[in-house]
């Protein structure tokens, strides 16, 4: 297999991996806003949102996350997921430092890495992305 065909699977596959836990997690926010609720208040000290803005924010996120999957508009879907896993690795700062009853915390920089990967290597991820006919290279 060439190395760009190497190169194109694996930044979609990482592209899947990454949005399989970013679409859960909003996922959790339609299912079950009391959690997100919980989340936002001890992991980003933002208290006294009202159920229907979890969902608002839900939806925000949906959208994008869609969008990310589908390889559209990827300078700002791929900075998007970035920025709110980044947010998320670093407002948990707390767990890292009881690392043996939070491990699963850990896994939070590896899929860091891969969003890091991805918006900084986004011209090259074109496996299964929807193009639009007249989009410059920098767009797609």
């Amino acid at each position: 297999m060439p190395s760009h065909a190497r190169l194109t699977w694996s930044l979609l596959l990482l592209r899947l991996g990454v949005f399989i836990v970013m679409f859960m997690w909003t996922l959790d926010k339609f299912v079950n806003p009391d959690h997100a609720l919980r989340i936002f208040e001890k992991f980003y000290g933002l208290e006294g949102f009202a159920t229907a803005a979890v969902y608002i924010i839900a939806l925000v996120e949906m959208v994008l996350i869609l969008a990310f999957v589908a390889g559209m508009w990827k300078r700002f879907t791929y900075g998007f997921i970035l920025i709110l896993h980044g947010l998320s690795t670093f407002s948990s700062y707390s767990q890292y430092l009881d690392p043996f009853n939070h491990l699963l915390f850990f896994a939070a920089w590896p899929m860091l890495a891969a969003c890091v990967a991805l918006y900084l290597l986004r011209d090259s991820d074109t496996r299964w992305t929807v193009r639009r006919k007249y989009a410059s290279a920098s767009e797609r």
